[in-house]
């Protein structure tokens, strides 16, 4: 397929082609709702009130935008390993400045949901409502971007993240998370910011897609990108992104 040149024309050939556009809806827009606790028959008597409750509910979360200074204070719990600014201090904890809003709000649920699994994680995410996480994500995507410092380029994971070659899909990782992991412009929350992450998180990401372990990028993307990486490769790559 070669470079693609147009951001939208990567987004658009990428959903048309790899993604499943119901599980995407259902990861980026579809709040969570815990499922009802007790016995099956238990479950199956809640009314018709309830469930259009929580209908509505959904309705009104989604079309709320995020309260920034709402979400600095309900960032606080985050703050102890991603950092007060965002900036994880921890090599294998994420950075969250400046990533997307509804990248973060994704990951919450899918930890919420056991579709990616992680012990403090997915303990965390459980004690977070809809409203506290959409205004903590959002407060964390007004920071300013991470960024690497880098002060050399890795020149081999320069080049296999510009490869088309390096999966069975003919696309580059440039293709979806922009040049240098600096994301895409318009913002395309299925893709998120990578440049300037944690190296050690970077590695043990790509390395968790290439072994099945997380499953969670849309259609499994990132699997079939990752699937014939050796361990050299990726080491490359993480240092490369890691210094953006």
């Amino acid at each position: 397929m070669g470079h693609i040149k147009s951001n939208a024309v990567a987004f658009l050939t990428l959903i048309a082609l790899f993604v499943d556009m119901k599980a995407f809806a259902r990861d980026y827009a579809m709040p969570y709702i815990p499922i009802p606790s007790g016995p099956p028959a238990a479950q199956s008597e809640r009314s018709n009130a309830e469930a259009q409750a929580e209908r509505i509910e959904a309705i009104r979360l989604r079309m709320r935008k995020g309260d920034t200074a709402a979400g600095e204070n309900k960032s606080l719990l985050c703050a102890g390993c991603h950092g007060e600014l965002g900036i994880s201090m921890d090599p294998l904890i994420p950075n969250l400045a400046g990533k997307y809003k509804n990248y973060i709000i994704k990951q919450v649920r899918n930890f919420q949901l056991d579709t990616r699994s992680n012990g403090i994680m997915s303990a965390m995410a459980s004690t977070i409502n809809e409203d506290g996480l959409l205004d903590a994500a959002t407060y964390y995507s007004s920071m300013e971007r991470m960024k690497g410092s880098s002060l050399s380029e890795n020149r081999i994971g320069r080049e296999l993240f510009s490869d088309n070659g390096i999966s069975d899909m003919g696309l580059a990782c440039v293709n979806c998370h922009g040049e240098g992991g600096n994301g895409l412009e318009p913002k395309i929350s299925a893709f998120p910011v990578i440049g300037g992450q944690q190296k050690d998180y970077i590695r043990q990401q790509l390395i968790d897609f290439r072994n099945g372990k997380r499953t969670n990028s849309p259609n499994n993307i990132m699997n079939r990108m990752t699937s014939s990486l050796t361990d050299d490769q990726i080491e490359s790559l993480s240092e490369y992104l890691s210094g953006h």
